[in-house]
């Protein structure tokens, strides 16, 4: 692509504004024997059940009527060019959205990287003001959505997206868990809502492992300070994935197909409403079976921990823990985590030999870890952690604890952590 000019903006504004045409009850501009039309897929909340805004999608075609996809519409070695596709491709949404659209709902609207950052609300980009002057559309409403594919100057692109809030606009990261995803982006930009790609919930979809992980994700782009849309949403399986994962928003073919015409706010989406009676009773299912599973594990290790506190020693108190199915191995922490003696496997078992550098734990500090940490804050009650990777090479295991008092050494009360792992599997 060519280096990137200051563009001639007042002339550009005037010039696109002659290749308006009104098709309908819709605006269409022309330009290259092209016919670029809007499309609207809606954009709804999962906790309001209804629709909060719409990506604005483009659909051009050729004189003869033949589509021609995105991809190829903004393919040219010219910035000078792309800058004019992109602008056209903007004015058209922006007129036929706010044309139609309730004052309460977003515009979501692609903004090419290179355009964003080198030809849209700088100090030369009288464009943009035109635009906003022209249609008095509300900059708050608008969300420009940015793809995470490399640019060719970071620094300029942190500065449009400054000069984008400035001016009133949200970001949103597109495609977020494709290509070029990392959340260094998310804590350099700092986006109000991050899109995750339709292939993490294709993949958490056939995935328990996958859904687990775009679970952990969603967490931690809300702790980043974000709200998160999950795009590519087919199905109802799909959508009860995005109830289970906490996600803020949700678009997809099960939601409406992109269409000329804006959903009506008042539509009654019953996709939703099945996705949510779903979610309701496979939680309630899940929880009773978590429960069942887990219930033997918890009460084998309450009652080491009784066992222990009346003095008996861990191989006796841990015995009947190691004897159910799935448990793994048990060990004991000391008031400040470190773990006192090693570990006290099932059997025979001493671990994947592929880890054998981390089997020795004696001595390890655990202080860190969530079943050391709840279960001194609130002794004599029982602790279960989420499934996690075992230090010692075993696969997916959940953690069981309890924190209890018995005497030390020198006849004074002293609090103890006794944990068991329990085998857990991926999928």
């Amino acid at each position: 692509m060519s280096a990137f000019p200051v563009p001639r903006c007042a002339d550009s504004f005037e010039h696109l504004l002659a290749r308006m045409h009104e098709e309908g009850a819709h605006a269409i501009a022309l330009r290259e024997g092209l016919k670029y039309r809007s499309a609207f897929q809606p954009i709804y909340s999962l906790s309001h059940g209804r629709v909060v805004g719409h990506e604005a999608l483009l659909r051009a075609y050729t004189d003869a009527g033949a589509f021609v996809p995105p991809p190829e519409v903004f393919a040219t070695d010219s910035f000078h060019e792309l800058l004019w596709r992109d602008r056209t491709a903007r004015v058209v949404h922006m007129v036929n959205y706010f044309r139609q659209a309730p004052n309460d709902q977003w515009v979501f609207v692609n903004v090419n990287p290179d355009v964003f950052a080198h030809g849209m609300g700088g100090p030369a980009d009288g464009f943009t003001r035109r635009l906003h002057e022209h249609y008095a559309f509300d900059a708050r409403r608008v969300v420009i959505e940015v793809t995470e594919e490399a640019t060719q100057d970071a620094e300029r692109f942190a500065e449009a997206i400054a000069r984008a809030r400035r001016a009133g606009c949200l970001i949103a990261i597109d495609d977020f868990g494709a290509g070029h995803s990392n959340f260094d982006r998310v804590w350099r930009w700092r986006p109000e809502i991050v899109k995750l790609d339709r292939s993490l919930v294709a993949r958490a979809s056939s995935d328990l492992q996958a859904r687990r992980v775009v679970v952990q994700m969603v967490s931690l782009l809300h702790e980043c300070g974000a709200l998160v849309l999950m795009e590519g949403v087919e199905t109802t399986t799909e959508a009860v994935i995005a109830l289970e994962a906490d996600v803020d928003l949700v678009q997809g073919y099960l939601f409406g197909r992109p269409q000329a015409e804006l959903a009506s706010p008042t539509r009654v989406c019953i996709e939703l409403e099945q996705a949510w009676q779903q979610f309701d009773l496979g939680w309630r299912a899940d929880k009773t079976l978590y429960q069942d599973q887990t219930t033997p594990y918890l009460n084998g290790i309450r009652h080491a921990s009784v066992l222990l506190e009346g003095g008996r020693t861990m191989a006796d108190a841990c015995k009947p823990f190691l004897s159910l199915a799935h448990a793994e191995v048990c060990y004991l922490l000391g008031p400040d985590g470190r773990q006192i003696g090693g570990h006290l496997w099932t059997g025979t078992r001493e671990g994947n030999h592929a880890f054998a550098p981390l089997n020795e734990s004696e001595g390890a500090r655990w202080s860190r870890r969530p079943y050391f940490r709840r279960a001194v804050e609130t002794p004599g009650k029982l602790q279960i952690t989420r499934p996690y990777r075992t230090l010692h090479g075993g696969g997916l295991c959940v953690t069981v604890s309890i924190a209890f008092h018995r005497l030390n050494e020198e006849g004074q009360r002293e609090m103890f952590v006794v944990c068991g792992d329990v085998r857990w599997p991926a999928d």
